[in-house]
């Protein structure tokens, strides 16, 4: 068969884009698989932190704290008896990796990158700041709302030992806790590719073992606190709704881009600034997490952990707090198709 000399430079070219795509792909997972490697071999059993006199007081206490609560996952919350948490890094830094969110200009529909595993999730998650803040800039220049934030928790769902580390300390006891529930949840139940579904969950499972963790320990003061955050947050979220339907009513105008831009702008801005009041009037500690500039990727993030928060709050009311009743129906979900189980999910929360 003969090929023309047109096509076979068009084949040429395919064949280019393809291989600068495998590259830029392969330089991605290699920096993955460097930061994974660095971060597993630098693990120490907690226990022997714990035993060894070298250890501050401090962290000795806190170390054991979450050796207890780990034991308390399993017992009491029915997550996984395995390794994960229980040995201890120190990687030096701020935050073990930097995700980018990005979004359109005029959507709320996150961009979405797909992985082996973890199948397409609304984030590209790097192990240094600087390549995740040049993906930002890339993605600004063609046109979409980026933002970049550091994360101090790190999963591997359960198919590597998950260590806790250093970048989780700075927490509070109570959200040191509730972050290991949520990331034990993961292990749990994991749906690939429906990131909605899978941090929704895992944000339920949290609250309800935080709550029970402190109620066993009979912390009655951090208790009426944790439900404090959680009447401001709810409060927060009842702002959010409107915004989100204004823009969604605003992006479908058949409007000049400049005048949506500057609409856009107005809705977003009044929503910081409703925020920040409803902070102040509560006296919350700790800043404004929808203070402006705000766009669309940092709505898309923010639904990720509230979008089925409600449903699966009321699954497990339904279930009154049986943990073996609420996994089986969340379970039940998982095996439905993405659109099958959004259906469902909004109609319990309606």
């Amino acid at each position: 068969m003969h090929l023309s000399p047109k096509i076979l430079r068009r084949a040429a070219g395919a064949a280019c884009l393809v291989l600068i795509i495998l590259q830029l792909e392969g330089c991605y997972y290699l920096q993955a698989i460097r930061g994974h490697s660095d971060l597993m071999s630098r693990r120490r059993p907690m226990s022997d932190l714990v035993a060894d006199d070298a250890t501050s007081a401090d962290l000795k206490r806190r170390l054991a704290l979450v050796l207890e609560a780990r034991d308390f996952a399993v017992t009491e919350l029915l997550l996984p008896d395995n390794d994960s948490y229980r040995s201890y890094v120190d990687l030096e830094r701020d935050f073990v990796v930097w995700n980018v969110f990005a979004a359109p200009e005029f959507a709320l529909e996150p961009k979405t990158w797909c992985y082996p595993v973890a199948g397409c999730v609304a984030y590209r998650g790097y192990f240094n700041e600087t390549s995740a803040r040049n993906l930002a800039k890339v993605l600004g220049d063609r046109g979409f709302d980026v933002s970049v934030g550091g994360v101090s928790a790190y999963s591997t769902l359960g198919r590597f030992s998950d260590p806790l580390l250093n970048t989780m300390m700075r927490w509070s006891d109570t959200e040191l806790v509730s972050t290991l529930f949520h990331e034990l949840a993961h292990q749990k139940l994991y749906v690939k590719g429906d990131s909605t579904f899978n941090e929704s969950f895992a944000t339920a499972v949290a609250e309800l073992g935080i709550v029970r963790w402190l109620e066993a320990r009979d912390e009655s003061d951090q208790l009426a606190s944790v439900i404090d955050r959680r009447v401001l947050r709810r409060s927060l979220m009842e702002l959010v709704a409107p915004a989100r339907a204004a823009l969604e009513v605003l992006y479908q105008q058949p409007i000049d881009a400049e005048d949506m831009r500057r609409e856009k702008r107005e809705i977003l801005n009044r929503l910081s600034a409703s925020a920040d009041a409803l902070i102040r009037a509560n006296g919350a500690p700790g800043g404004n997490w929808l203070a402006a500039p705000l766009n669309n990727s940092r709505l898309v993030s923010l639904n990720l952990y509230e979008g089925h928060l409600e449903a699966f709050k009321l699954i497990g009311e339904e279930c009154q707090s049986d943990l073996a009743c609420f996994y089986s129906r969340a379970e039940g979900l998982a095996t439905m198709s993405h659109e099958a189980r959004n259906w469902i999910l909004d109609q319990i929360k309606d």
